[in-house]
């Protein structure tokens, strides 16, 4: 492999909230490479050629990936650095590689390719589709990290009227700001009053969770308007209770999604064509050699303004 990143989903294996990654499996389900040799059934890519890792496998035969649900894929979906070893690795073997790989183009860089990996296609199928983001709409996305500001970029193909973000980390809120946000609040006792405040006491049309913890499935329950959505990014490894005394009666919609990546070429045109802001959200790269000081670097996001790690082999 020639470039791949850390992502928060690696942070959450490491905790123990993905039950079905084993001990001692090699993490990672992104990054960019050099194709080295191909299966006989692989038709779609050769030796030598650049290519995007996707974090979803399709074998794109299956009833669901028929369906368009290749997250779901009978022998695929998120398997790579789960289920089978992953992309933290001078090499890897990519399975079903006409429908997991995707070329790399010519008028972006590494950074900005890498993205095409996770971030973007997550925070635009399981955020701004899933959460009904239209134009003229208001929409909240709670948690800055990397995949809630892949939500924040894309949303921004739909024209909301409002598109507010909230975090703890003021360097993350920064970001949010320079990616289109057009509002910021620092998570705090006073959060809801400030988003009611912004929307005429009414709450947000979409709220977009991108944490993966009880309590901000807990605010999004609060945020939402009547009528609105909650779309669930967040990679959730305890139960979180949701107030179905409140909610049955404000016809609020609750969806949760494994990315499938279907979205991904288009995705890759629009990177392409320069209609994807995306800098600055790779902040930090380093060398295999110090995969631990970069693991370090992770963790501790807030302390060193970190929001994606890439490493370079």
């Amino acid at each position: 492999m020639f470039n791949l990143k850390y992502t928060g989903t690696d942070l959450h294996i490491l905790k123990g909230d993905v039950a079905t990654c084993s001990e001692g499996r090699i993490l990672g389900h992104e990054g960019i490479g050099i194709v080295q040799s191909v299966g006989s059934a692989v038709q779609s890519f050769k030796p030598q050629d650049k290519v995007v890792v996707c974090c979803i496998t399709s074998c794109g035969f299956c009833k669901y990936c028929r369906k368009g649900m290749t997250g779901r894929c009978s022998d695929g979906g998120w398997v790579l650095g789960n289920t089978i070893d992953g992309t933290q690795a001078e090499c890897v073997r990519i399975p079903h590689a006409d429908g997991s790989l995707h070329k790399c183009v010519k008028n972006a860089t590494d950074e900005d390719q890498v993205l095409i990996s996770d971030v973007l296609p997550t925070g635009y199928e399981c955020g701004v589709l899933n959460g009904d983001v239209q134009p003229g709409r208001t929409v909240a996305v709670i948690g800055s990290g990397p995949v809630g500001l892949g939500a924040v970029i894309t949303a921004q193909l739909y024209s909301p009227s409002r598109l507010i973000v909230i975090d703890l980390d003021a360097n993350r809120l920064e970001t949010a700001k320079r990616l289109g946000a057009t509002d910021v609040i620092v998570s705090g006792p006073n959060t809801v009053k400030e988003v009611l405040a912004l929307t005429e006491g009414e709450g947000v049309d979409t709220v977009i969770e991108a944490v993966g913890v009880p309590e901000t499935i807990e605010l999004c329950q609060e945020l939402v308007a009547v009528g609105g959505t909650i779309a669930n990014m967040g990679v959730h490894g305890r139960k979180a209770d949701l107030h179905l005394e409140r909610l049955w009666s404000h016809d609020i919609t609750l969806r949760t999604r494994v990315v499938d990546a279907t979205t991904t070429p288009m995705l890759i045109k629009l990177l392409d064509a320069g209609k994807l802001n995306t800098t600055g959200l790779v902040t930090h790269t380093f060398e295999f050699k110090d995969m631990e000081n970069a693991y370090k670097t992770f963790a501790a996001a807030a302390k060193h303004n970190a929001m994606k790690v890439l490493i370079e082999f």
